[in-house]
Order: C-alpha cells, then sequence, then structure tokens
C-alpha cells in the first residue's frame, strides 16, 4: 500500500467482513482463520506500515474496530451454538383481560332473575316520548320532561309517539315488553339497559346502567313484590340480607316505596363495635340500611296503555342503578362511581 491507501485498507476491511459473516466453519476453524496467528487479521494489520503517519492514527482504531467485531460474533455463536433449551417447558402465558366490572355485575344479577322464571330483554335506549314518559303516566308538567333533566334528540316529532329522547330509565320498557306479547300476560321481564340523564357527581354519572323488573299476571299483590326483592338480596350481597320498603311516589306505581337493603357492615344493626367493646354508629350507612331503589305496584293507567285490563290483572315493578347496586357490596369501598368510566387500568384490574 502508498501513504495514502487509507481508503485502499478501509475496501480490505468491508471485505473481510463480508467473508467473515458468510464463512461457513465451525467455531474453532473460525477462530484460526481469522484470529489465529496466521489469521486474516493479523495478515491485514501487517499493511498498517504501508499507511502515512498523518493516516496511522485513524487506520488503528479500524482495525481495533474489526478485531472487536470479529471476537463478539465468535463468543456470540459459540454462546448461541452451546445454549441447552428444554423444550419441554410450558410457554409463557400472555396475560389476559377481563370484562368490565359493570358488566360482570350485569351477568351476574341478569342469572339471579333468570333463575326465578324472568326474561332478560332489552329495549332502545333512544326512544319516543311516549315510552318514557306518557306511557307511563306522567303527565306533560311533570319536572322529569323537562331539558334541564332529560336529554332530548333533535329530531322531528311524532304526531303520536311525541319527542325523541335518551332515555332517563329502563321503565320505558314495561309498555313495549306489554305490545311485543299482545298484551296477553303472564309477564316476568327484566331489562338492563343504559340510561342517561343531566346529573354528574360522586353518585351520579350522565351515562349509567339500570335494571327494571315486571311482573304482571293474576293475583300479584305486594308480598310477591317483597319476596322478590328479598331473593335478591340474598344471593347479590349474600346471607342474612334484607330488603326493606318505605312509602314514597311514583307516577307509574300505586301504592310506590323505596327499597332499602340492609347493611353488609354493620348486618343490618346500625352499630359497630370496636377494638374496645364499645359501639358506635356504622360510619358506611349511619342507620342499618342502604336505600338502592324504587318499587312498587304497577299503575292502572300504565296497564292501559299496554293494552291489559287493570280489572283482572295486577303487577309490580322495580328498577335502579346497576352501579349503585354493585358499590354496595361487601368489600368494595367505592366511595365514587365515576371510577368505573374513569379508564383507570389500576382501578379496573381489581375486578
Amino acid at each position: 500500500m502508498s501513504d495514502n491507501s487509507i481508503n485502499n485498507l478501509k475496501q480490505a476491511i468491508t471485505k473481510l467482513r463480508t467473508q467473515f459473516d458468510n464463512e461457513d466453519l465451525d467455531l474453532d476453524a473460525k477462530k484460526t482463520a481469522y484470529l489465529g496467528k496466521k489469521g486474516s487479521f493479523n495478515e491485514l494489520s501487517k499493511e498498517i506500515k504501508n499507511v502515512s503517519n498523518e493516516n496511522k492514527r485513524e487506520a488503528g482504531k479500524l482495525l481495533n474496530e474489526l478485531k472487536q467485531y470479529l471476537q463478539k460474533n465468535l463468543v456470540d455463536n459459540s454462546q448461541q451454538k452451546t445454549e441447552w433449551t428444554d423444550l419441554t417447558l410450558p410457554g409463557i402465558k400472555q396475560k389476559k383481560g377481563h370484562i368490565h366490572p359493570i358488566s360482570q355485575a350485569i351477568e351476574e344479577i341478569s342469572d339471579i332473575f333468570q333463575k326465578i322464571g324472568f326474561t332478560r330483554v332489552r329495549y332502545p335506549e333512544v326512544d319516543w316520548d311516549f315510552y318514557a314518559f306518557e306511557a307511563l303516566n306522567m303527565p306533560s308538567d311533570h319536572p322529569a320532561r323537562d331539558e334541564w333533566e332529560t336529554f332530548f334528540v333533535k329530531t322531528p316529532q311524532n304526531k303520536k309517539m311525541g319527542k325523541m329522547v335518551l332515555t332517563p330509565h329502563t321503565s320505558n320498557g314495561q309498555v313495549r315488553e306489554m305490545e311485543r306479547l299482545k298484551s296477553k300476560p303472564p309477564i316476568r321481564m327484566i331489562n338492563v339497559a343504559r340510561c342517561y340523564r343531566r346529573q354528574q357527581d360522586v353518585t351520579h354519572t350522565q351515562m349509567f346502567h339500570q335494571f327494571e323488573g315486571l311482573v304482571v299476571d293474576k293475583g300479584i299483590t305486594i308480598q310477591h313484590l317483597k319476596g322478590t326483592l328479598d331473593y335478591f338480596a340474598e344471593k347479590f350481597y349474600g346471607p342474612g340480607t334484607k330488603s326493606r320498603i318505605r312509602p314514597f311516589h311514583f307516577q307509574f306505581t300505586e301504592p310506590s316505596f323505596e327499597v332499602d337493603f340492609s347493611c353488609h357492615i354493620c348486618k343490618g344493626t346500625g352499630l359497630i363495635t370496636d377494638e374496645h367493646g364499645d359501639k358506635n354508629k356504622c360510619s358506611f350507612c349511619k342507620s342499618g340500611w342502604h336505600e338502592v331503589g324504587g318499587a312498587g305496584m304497577v299503575h292502572p293507567n300504565v296497564l292501559k296503555a299496554g293494552g291489559i285490563d287493570p280489572q283482572e290483572y295486577t303487577g309490580f315493578a322495580f328498577g335502579w342503578g346497576v352501579e349503585r347496586t354493585y358499590t354496595l357490596k361487601e368489600g368494595l369501598n367505592i366511595d365514587d362511581i365515576r371510577y368505573f368510566y374513569s379508564g383507570e387500568s389500576r382501578f379496573l384490574k381489581q375486578f
């Protein structure tokens, strides 16, 4: 090489690397051929004496990088060929997800009622004012029919059905179920769907889930309603849980009731015994009971709207939020239902 042969040295190094990468030799033969005393690397290194003094530093660096490359690849190949793998070992399992906690609650609620003869149905979440209000015995000036309480959809108004709304409750399915069965009881319906209201705080979200139960038949009484509520309380919250109904007012039931379930923490006593043996008021329920929703005997006007004779048939209905029902389960201690819709994986992974 001449004094200006640094470019030739670079070409020679590139050629040697290509030859090394493509060489099909066993490890020992390859080591001897390239890093041995008379190997290709040493032969190439001898040519550095022909490089001019001003380029010797660069030439030395190039040769050093080449040697490191040869040594590294020879070691890596050695480890790859000698490493032992037990092919009988089980593979690494992929992480599995799970359905959303609200979907889990809906499945559990549906299963409980299906075991006592309820049929799971689903009706529109965007429905006519007639099914959401008018057919449920709610007068036109009722506060719930105000735009500050209900989401109305901008669409042409139907002369018979009225405006279009985002359903504020699952009760819109009551008259629809009567129509589906051509006004011929018996009816045992459980309707689970999304609902929408203009409320947003720790116990309310503008979109939430409700489940609605409806039973219509001859001779249906409040005792049947109370027995159904007690059954659900025991199955969903555990043995010993009781239900309580208190007089209230809803337009579509008469008589109407608020429904409470006994507290799972204080066992319905309203008192907690501390470590010193003293009894203190339960901080979770304050009274031994949790309010969960509403219920009552189906109003005669609702039966008439569904084409059913209230002189021959009676019925009961109940319904409340899935989120509210779920948060009262023992051990959850969730004080803000908005967590369910936050998308926070650390929260959702707990279920």
